[in-house]
């Protein structure tokens, strides 16, 4: 069984995947603000990304500031990215499913009068 620490750090993988695969030369600070997390623990995530493969750095030539990196999918990171896809829409179907279960429960808990009023 997956931790919910592990589930939680494959989400982030996954968006940050994702929001490269759109848009390689967000900032750091913009990949961090797009998923919620710290700047600091953005940085953490990419290095891991690069780490793995799955991410490299590259110069965005458009830039002013030629400081400037676009992070760019490797093919073992689109790879990843489909992966993590398939994983993150099953997982998200499944709470979907549990929560949709538990609304109908409550909903024939109501009285029939309340009910119409919620349709």
């Amino acid at each position: 069984m997956t931790s919910k620490r592990t589930k939680l750090q494959e989400d982030t993988h996954f968006r940050v995947l994702r929001l490269l695969q759109e848009n390689p030369e967000m900032s750091q600070r913009e990949l961090a603000a797009a998923v919620e997390v710290s700047v600091g623990g953005m940085h953490y995530v990419l290095n891991a990304l690069i780490e793995k493969g799955l991410v490299k750095l590259s110069n965005f030539t458009a830039a002013e500031d030629k400081r400037r990196y676009a992070y760019v999918l490797t093919p073992k990171g689109i790879k990843e990215k489909t992966l993590l896809t398939s994983r993150f829409l099953k997982r998200k179907l499944t709470e979907y499913q549990a929560l949709k279960a538990e609304i109908d429960a409550l909903h024939h808990e109501l009285p029939d009068d309340i009910q119409k009023d919620l349709s």
